[in-house]
């Protein structure tokens, strides 16, 4: 897995590429909490990922319950057709807000 992040407009996008497995999601999940806990606004970028587990979803829902907590945005970005078809599955999709691009992430 590729983690990247930069700040656009204030919020920070966190742009993830390659397999999203229980051997990255710490890293991926570490990277969430510390921006939650910063109280920032967050978009991730889910373009390049061809592979998504439980666990790297568990990172993101872990997100999403905190930026609720706090009051901020997370946005899920650009998904894959892979992470498309696991959020599907379990029915996320209906839970996070979801964008077609970043850009439209941001604009929220």
């Amino acid at each position: 897995m590729n983690l990247d992040s930069r700040e656009i407009d204030g919020a920070v996008v966190v742009t993830l590429a390659g397999e999203v497995d229980l051997s990255h999601s710490p890293a991926l999940r570490k990277s969430l909490m510390d921006l939650m806990l910063a109280r920032r606004d967050v978009a991730v970028d889910l373009a390049g990922v061809a592979y998504i587990d439980s666990s790297g979803i568990a990172g993101l829902v872990e997100a999403y319950q905190m930026s609720r907590k706090n009051g901020t945005r997370f946005v899920l970005a650009a998904i894959s057709d892979p992470v498309k078809r696991v959020l599907q599955l379990a029915r996320l999709d209906r839970v996070f807000a979801i964008a077609e691009t970043v850009e439209a992430a941001l604009k929220g």
